[in-house]
């Protein structure tokens, strides 16, 4: 299969054609991707956008057909470069380790695509190989893990499946005074209302977060959080279910009506750390954040 090189550091998106009634590839793409609208589409293939599996430009007449693989580059008209820089921690044959903003998603979704943490990684190292080996929440800064290497990335993924690697993050939240620390909150998460939101629900526990206070203030305290599994939300909808939400969190417990990012208030959760054994060399690695959460 050709591999198509990326295009301001975004790679080309796979999509195999489902079963319907469509004349042609166009018409599919149309109904299958509401979102974009019909012009979009129209444009992409006048430019030489929308491919076929072997890497041929499709045209806009091409025909449809069921299972077929389409490859294309997603694109968000104006989209607007954050203003926020990632510092690189660690770079070798095998890994990327980087500390990332607050504010940067790490891969393209929404109204991101060419300013994602991935797209400015395949820019930089003009690799586009790169892939996350984890990840961390638009709104979370701190410490991310990219593989480089697909020869030795399955034994790092592991690491995160298998949950040999230790995770601490940092968060600034309202006091707690009548809790007993060090403390587990264990809940089942479900998918909430809207969709974007998590909320726990009865049922077997799934989700299990490890918590421990590391300074008292007056009318905040700074919380050690380590997710022992690593449910979306997980730290951010255990903390408000204790009744003490993360300082600057427009979803929980509340959704609040916010239209844009204000980079002035981000979310007060830090991903401190990252701490495991090299499944490569067997040596004990850590990498921690330069960042520092104000109270």
């Amino acid at each position: 299969m050709t591999t198509l090189p990326a295009i301001d550091g975004v790679a080309a998106s796979r999509f195999q054609l489902p079963p319907g009634p469509w004349t042609t590839v166009l018409d599919a793409l149309c109904v299958c991707f509401p979102k974009v609208d019909r012009d979009t589409w129209v444009s992409r293939f006048d430019r030489a956008r929308i491919f076929d599996a072997a890497g041929t430009p499709l045209r806009m007449d091409a025909p449809y057909r069921v299972g077929a693989e389409i490859r294309y580059y997603r694109e968000v008209a104006s989209e607007v470069r954050l203003d926020v820089e990632e510092t690189i921690l660690h770079v070798d044959g095998d890994l990327i380790v980087v500390d990332k903003p607050h504010f940067l998603p790490v891969m393209p979704g929404g109204g991101y695509v060419a300013d994602t943490l991935l797209a400015r990684l395949v820019r930089r190292f003009g690799d586009i190989g790169i892939v996350p080996l984890h990840r961390l929440d638009r709104l979370t800064a701190g410490v991310v893990l990219f593989s480089v290497n697909p020869a030795t990335r399955s034994r790092y993924q592991a690491l995160f499946r298998d949950r040999v690697i230790d995770k601490r993050y940092e968060a600034i939240a309202a006091p707690l005074p009548e809790a007993t620390f060090p403390l587990q909150r264990h809940s089942r998460l479900e998918r909430g209302e809207p969709f974007f939101r998590m909320r726990e629900a009865d049922g077997e526990a799934n989700a299990f977060t490890d918590i421990d206070v590391l300074e008292r203030g007056t009318t905040a305290w700074r919380y050690a959080l380590s997710p022992v599994t690593g449910r979306k939300h997980q730290l951010r909808v255990h903390m408000a279910a204790l009744g003490a939400p993360i300082a600057n969190d427009p979803l929980y417990p509340v959704l609040h009506d916010a239209t844009a990012d204000d980079l002035s208030h981000p979310l007060k959760l830090l991903a401190r750390s990252l701490s495991f054994i090299d499944p490569i060399t067997g040596v004990a690695r850590r990498f921690e954040s330069g960042q520092a959460l104000d109270a």
